[in-house]
């Protein structure tokens, strides 16, 4: 086999494997990690079962890689809008109105992907269960640092609580999603982004520094 022809069988690979983890982001989101099947991914994108089965090995591995998958996108919606930002407490609104985009806008079909999965998981034990854990705790600890840094530039209050913060702050945006999945009603949203920029506001030792509506 030449060179050639294995960089393009491995490029192939690669495209078939993007394939498959993004229609199955797209029903974990729905249906939850448990509704992924290598054999219902193989039918529904016209693939060989055996070409499936050989890019993952088995539903635990397809399901790894579909959250490890969750996790790019979300960074790409979530994260990376805030590093065009300065520390700040702009920033820290500028993450918290991202998220709410993200989960409004339906980047995934079913709202926020790791909210659906983080309840899925919560009381199971093995590795889909540590690898959904470790991108919540990922996730608080950056809203946790990007508060602190806020803070390091004296936009945000020294007293303050910060992890008592970021639970309150992560608790609009995730009560905004799910009212939005459960009810069809994206009224949740403003209501969302009104508390929580009430309650950047109140811990800003410049409240100019944010918007007045959200």
């Amino acid at each position: 086999m030449t060179a050639t022809h294995a960089d393009g069988r491995i490029a192939r690979g690669n495209r078939t494997r993007q394939l498959i983890l993004e229609r199955a982001v797209a029903i974990a989101s729905v249906e939850g990690l448990e509704g992924l099947a290598l054999s219902r991914l193989a039918s529904e994108l016209n693939l060989s079962k055996s070409g499936v089965f050989a890019l993952f090995g088995s539903k635990e591995e397809l399901q790894l890689a579909t959250v490890r998958a969750a996790i790019k996108v979300y960074i790409e919606h979530v994260v990376q809008p805030t590093r065009e930002l300065p520390a700040g407490i702009g920033r820290a609104w500028r993450l918290c109105s991202s998220w709410l985009t993200y989960s409004q806008r339906r980047v995934f079909p079913g709202g926020c992907f790791f909210y659906s999965v983080s309840a899925e998981y919560d009381a199971r034990e093995g590795k889909v269960h540590d690898t959904v854990a470790g991108a919540h705790g990922n996730w608080f600890s950056f809203v946790e640092q990007t508060i602190e840094d806020a803070r390091s530039v004296g936009e945000v209050r020294d007293d303050i609580d910060i992890p008592q913060l970021a639970f309150e702050l992560v608790a609009l945006l995730e009560m905004a999603n799910a009212e939005s999945v459960l009810h069809h009603d994206c009224t949740s949203y403003g209501k969302a982004a009104n508390g929580i920029l009430n309650r950047l506001r109140g811990i800003s030792t410049d409240p100019s520094l944010l918007p007045d509506t959200p």
